[in-house]
């Protein structure tokens, strides 16, 4: 591993970059993907720049992982970009990171924006000792119906402009009701939210502090999987993982069994920390009532929870954080220096 180094904030009306490293449903839903620009202008005052992949389909993309690559070398090559954000997430990333250049990447440090799929990247500029964030993402939280969460605001704008991204509270409210983005109509409601009781503390009592690695759990395993752009295991001694599952809403039991492997594999015992996000406990393929998905969510709580009562007991965790596939977003800083204290309760990043 490289040592770290903070890309350079945002200044208002600075270029952001907009590319599709993963999938893209911006040509499907142009009035999403424009409000998502829209935000971005008179939200934040960013200019947005799209780069060849932000108008490209999903079956251009996937035969073209080499134009993935080329967009995101790009973009962070171009002086006069201050970041780049992702389109959205997708399913095959890794495909693209044979085609990056770490030398450009390593010479060209910028503030990049994207979670899901997008940790392939966040990974990848990991082992280059370069810092990103876990969201926003163009399609997703910046476009989301109604209007910006509060929340979501006041963490994107640290994300965008803040030289540290200080401490984060909870939101007071969540939601992970879909969108119905084929009716344009729809952005006009907001989505249905239910009152945040707050982050549930489990595992050791001891404050612990360490560089932030991770992301979504069905990515991660398959990085374990190809084992081509993992950091050395040593690298991993004394981080805080990051961890959350996405809308695919995977069974418990699959969770259960990858973090099994994962401390049987000696890696969870290398964390002194771990970041749950809250998650998603529907989909656009299975709606649930209120009770079953706490229900959903309780029982993921408690396979994260045995696996490191099993592996690594003294680390504390923190479930529900206000990241990844639930919606408002922080968005957490991978590769940002993390503190967690269970005795205050309280989450700071430098």
């Amino acid at each position: 591993m490289s040592a770290f180094v903070t890309p350079p904030p945002l200044e208002r009306g600075d270029e952001v970059a907009i590319i599709a490293p993963s999938s893209n449903a911006a040509p499907e839903f142009p009035h999403v993907y424009e409000l998502g620009l829209e935000r971005l202008r008179e939200v934040f005052d960013l200019e947005p720049v799209e780069y060849p992949t932000a108008s490209k389909d999903d079956e251009y993309l996937s035969a073209h992982p080499e134009a993935r690559a080329r967009d995101v070398m790009d973009a962070f090559e171009n002086p006069d970009v201050g970041g780049v954000i992702a389109v959205i997430g997708g399913n095959d990333q890794i495909r693209v990171l044979d085609h990056l250049d770490p030398d450009v990447l390593r010479a060209n440090p910028t503030r990049f924006y994207g979670y899901s799929d997008n940790t392939n990247l966040a990974m990848y500029l990991w082992n280059l000792g370069i810092g990103s964030y876990y969201g926003p993402c163009i399609l997703t939280e910046l476009a989301m119906d109604g209007h910006l969460f509060d929340h979501t605001v006041e963490y994107a704008e640290r994300a965008f402009f803040a030289e540290s991204f200080g401490e984060i509270e909870p939101a007071a409210e969540f939601t992970d009701e879909p969108g119905d983005w084929a009716d344009p109509d729809s952005l006009e409601e907001p989505r249905q939210t239910e009152p945040n009781p707050g982050w549930r503390w489990a595992g050791g009592d001891d404050p612990v502090a360490g560089r932030v690695w991770g992301g979504c759990l069905e990515i991660l395993e398959q990085q374990f999987l190809a084992d081509q752009f993992l950091p050395a295991q040593s690298d991993l001694e004394g981080t805080i993982l990051a961890l959350e599952t996405s809308e695919e809403v995977p069974e418990p039991t699959w969770v259960a069994r990858v973090l099994e492997g994962l401390g049987n594999r000696g890696v969870l015992e290398r964390f002194d920390g771990v970041l749950v996000g809250r998650p998603a406990a529907r989909s656009h393929h299975e709606e649930r009532s209120p009770e079953a998905r706490e229900t959903y969510r309780d029982r993921q709580r408690d396979a994260i929870s045995t696996a490191f009562e099993r592996y690594n007991p003294e680390a504390p965790l923190v479930f529900d954080v206000d990241f990844g596939h639930t919606w408002p977003t922080t968005p957490i800083p991978i590769g940002g220096h993390a503190e967690i204290d269970p005795r205050t309760e309280t989450i700071q990043f430098q």
